[in-house]
């Protein structure tokens, strides 16, 4: 599923990565602990959380996941969208909980990691 088709499902709205809109996403990843996405390894992920904080930005770099989207109207603070720019990443936001986006997406093709 590619990152347009995502945006298209949830109404989420892009704060960063425009560029990277057609990338195409594997699977889907759904948690506020990122030690939970630190222990993944796997290639064309998205993570879904509502932790809206640098802490999410950097360990997303670490585990080298693409594109995360924050839940529940989630805000993206400068210093978050600075960094995620700085390291090529798509942060998308929607209005949804984590359960309905997981579900949507899920019922639109997208698998999950296990």
């Amino acid at each position: 599923m590619k990152i347009s088709e995502i945006i298209k499902v949830l109404n989420a709205s892009i704060a960063c990565g425009e560029a990277y809109i057609e990338t195409n996403i594997e699977r889907g990843f759904a948690s506020d602990l990122m030690s939970d996405v630190l222990t993944l390894d796997t290639d064309k992920m998205i993570l879904i959380t509502g932790l809206a904080n640098m802490q999410t930005i950097r360990t997303v770099e670490m585990a080298d996941v693409q594109c995360i989207l924050f839940v529940r109207n989630k805000q993206i603070s400068e210093d978050m969208l600075k960094l995620a720019q700085e390291h090529n990443m798509v942060l998308l936001q929607c209005k949804y909980s984590m359960f309905n986006a997981v579900g949507k997406l899920y019922q639109a093709g997208l698998e999950p990691v296990y």
